[in-house]
């Protein structure tokens, strides 16, 4: 049984949030939506002062994901291993490096996002090899986040010469062996998840790591 590194606290709230968003998309009562909504504002406000994020920024994030009945995000990644070195992009917004990748968007396979993705932030057309873990973020050491999200990691391979380039998104792209990575965006990635693809790559009999 995998241990949660979510605090104790903002995985409560969390769940008392989606409870309350659940509950006001199928209530027909006028009374039970008064009280799931006051049950949703104290959610919201437990939110801010566990995680110091203002509580307008939190209504807007859950204005957006926290209609109807209320299931995890959906984050994609790309591991692209090549002479032993795997693919990191530089991010714009803290400067620190992951795998390329981000929300599944609606109306893409989990396939389609990765090789976005990849376009978007690295510049390269990938296909999908394989996918080689699946996360759920509240279980692992990533930086902690007021939403939910699963993780989908997929081995993939370059299918062009095209040379890496960075994006809007993006301020470098690099090459680095498993040891000797740099400083990783852990509101993303985390070194398991890297050496998890190195793992799955060199084993004759590899396996999906799931949560």
């Amino acid at each position: 049984m995998t241990v949660s590194h979510e605090n104790n606290w903002l995985r409560q709230a969390k769940k008392l949030h989606a409870i309350a968003s659940t509950g006001l998309h199928y209530c027909r009562d006028e009374f039970d939506r008064e009280r799931y909504q006051e049950i949703a504002e104290i959610a919201r406000t437990m939110l801010a002062e566990i995680t110091d994020v203002p509580i307008n920024r939190i209504e807007g994030i859950y204005a957006d994901s926290g209609r109807g009945y209320t299931t995890p995000k959906v984050d994609v990644r790309a591991a692209i291993i090549e002479q032993g070195k795997i693919v990191l992009v530089r991010e714009r917004l803290d400067g620190l490096w992951t795998l390329p990748g981000g929300f599944a968007e609606v109306g893409l396979s989990p396939r389609e996002n990765v090789v976005k993705e990849v376009r978007e932030e690295a510049g390269v057309t990938v296909e999908v090899q394989s996918l080689y873990g699946i996360r759920h973020k509240a279980k692992h050491p990533y930086t902690q986040d007021i939403l939910d999200y699963y993780k989908l990691f997929f081995l993939c391979r370059r299918v062009d010469a095209t040379p890496y380039r960075a994006s809007g998104e993006t301020l470098e792209v690099g090459l680095f062996a498993p040891d000797d990575l740099p400083p990783l965006s852990t509101q993303r990635v985390i070194a398991a998840d890297i050496l998890d693809a190195f793992s799955y790559a060199l084993s004759p009999t590899p396996l999906v790591v799931i949560d």
